[in-house]
This record gives C-alpha cells, sequence and structure tokens, in this order.
C-alpha cells in the first residue's frame, strides 16, 4: 500500500525540507513547482507554474492518471508554494502584481483543493489538505497587503472546506499550519527591502542577526510529528510554535 504526498513547490525551501522528510518516511513524493531540478531523483517532479492557473488542472489530471486508489493508503496534498509579492504600501503596486500574487498564494490553493477534493472522491484512503498559512494571516504587516489577505484567505477556505467535508463519507481532512519564521527566501526578501518601502524591515533583519530563523528541516519534521501523533484534526489552524 502506498502512502502518496502531492506538494507544491517541493523542490526548495520548506517545500523540499517537507518532501524529503515525507520521503524518509516512505511516501512517493510527487512535487509540482515552476522548475525541475534534475538532482532530486527522489522526487517526482511536475513542471507548473501556479500564477498561471489554467494550466494547474491539467497537471493534477496527470498526476491522479498515475495514482491507484486500491493500492493508496495515505493521500496528502500539501499547499506550500507561496509568494510574498511586491513589498510596498499597495498604491505602489501594479494591478498585475496584485493579481500575480493573488493567483499564486489563494487562487492556485483554491484550484488544487478543488481538484483534489473532486479526484479522490470515493476513495476509501485517509484523504488530508495541509495548507502552508502564515500568521500573516491574523497579524497586519504594513506593505504585505497582499501576502496578509490571501493568506487570510487560506485559513477561510480551510475552515469552510473543513465543514463541508466533515459532512461526506471519508472526506478530506483540511488544515492550515503556520510554519512561523522560517529561514527561507521570502525571509531574505523581506529583510532586505528598503525601510521606506516596508518600516518593519528592522524587525526581520534582527531575525537574521539574533539567530532567531528555523532551518526548513526542523520545521518540516516537526509537522510531520504533529501529522503522525494525530494534531492535525480537521479545520485546525495551527502554528508549529506552541507544539
Amino acid at each position: 500500500m502506498d502512502n502518496v504526498l502531492i506538494i507544491t513547490g517541493g523542490n526548495k525551501g520548506l517545500g523540499y525540507g517537507l518532501s524529503k522528510e515525507y520521503h524518509k518516511n516512505g511516501y512517493r513524493v510527487i512535487s509540482i513547482a515552476r522548475s525541475k531540478i534534475e538532482k532530486l531523483y527522489a522526487l517526482e517532479q511536475y513542471k507548473c507554474d501556479l500564477s498561471k492557473t489554467e494550466t494547474i488542472e491539467s497537471v493534477v489530471n496527470e498526476i491522479f492518471s498515475h495514482l491507484d486508489k486500491n493500492t493508496t493508503k495515505v493521500l496528502t496534498l500539501i499547499n506550500n508554494a507561496g509568494d510574498l509579492g511586491i513589498v510596498n504600501t499597495l498604491d505602489k503596486i501594479s494591478p498585475e502584481e496584485i493579481s500575480y500574487t493573488i493567483r499564486v498564494n489563494l487562487i492556485a490553493p483554491l484550484i488544487l483543493n478543488s481538484l483534489f477534493i473532486k479526484l479522490s472522491k470515493g476513495w476509501e484512503c485517509k484523504k488530508k489538505i495541509i495548507n502552508i498559512s502564515s500568521g500573516a494571516a491574523n497579524n497586519p504587516y504594513e506593505s504585505w497587503s497582499m501576502y496578509c489577505a490571501s493568506k487570510a484567505g487560506v485559513d477561510m477556505m480551510t475552515k469552510v472546506l473543513s465543514k463541508e467535508q466533515k459532512k461526506i463519507k471519508n472526506g478530506v481532512k483540511i488544515v492550515s499550519i503556520y510554519p512561523g519564521i522560517v529561514d527561507t527566501d521570502m525571509q531574505a526578501i523581506a529583510r532586505n527591502t528598503p525601510k521606506e518601502n516596508f518600516k518593519s524591515v528592522q524587525r526581520f533583519i534582527d531575525f537574521y542577526e539574533h539567530g532567531e530563523l528555523v532551518n526548513p528541516k526542523q520545521v518540516a519534521e516537526k509537522i510531520y510529528q504533529l501529522e503522525i501523533k494525530g494534531k492535525l484534526k480537521n479545520g485546525r489552524i495551527l502554528d508549529v510554535r506552541n507544539f
């Protein structure tokens, strides 16, 4: 019987940490990302730019065509890919840049979750969706309007879908996770933003200089442990720093 993980952005940062952790624990790992990395032989990689939302359905259909519902024991989707977007006040950001960030952070997960639920309907295996969200869903940061708004949308999506799926026999369990302050490209972008564009930049510089950033590997291990310990219950919004 197979344990299968489908993950977006599985070839770098936290996504890569999660891919390695799940693979180490016997999962077949399938990554959807903008590019393929040839050295990642442990991952099945599908190239897809999630900002081009019209291309997502064909990729997910292709992935499911290579899965077997009769031999799958666990089927998990992790919506990990995200984009901080342009860090500036909203009036200084172009409509296209606004649209791009919302497509990647919110519309793509909505589409992926919709397809995952539809295509796995009737499967008898354990099914779970893990949305990688952020404390920015609750805490407004100036110049992060798109990121904060999209992550708040992800959390509300989680709450709504959990209610919908709770009513269905063997429905999909869905959770949102705040990974904390992880040492990723997103943190580098934040701390290298000019102060005139981002008033809180010093806070992010301090995170880095004071060694407060957490390695993606450590966060991935914690998320996996929460999974196997049964902490990822349907509808929960969790911050890994609380465990």
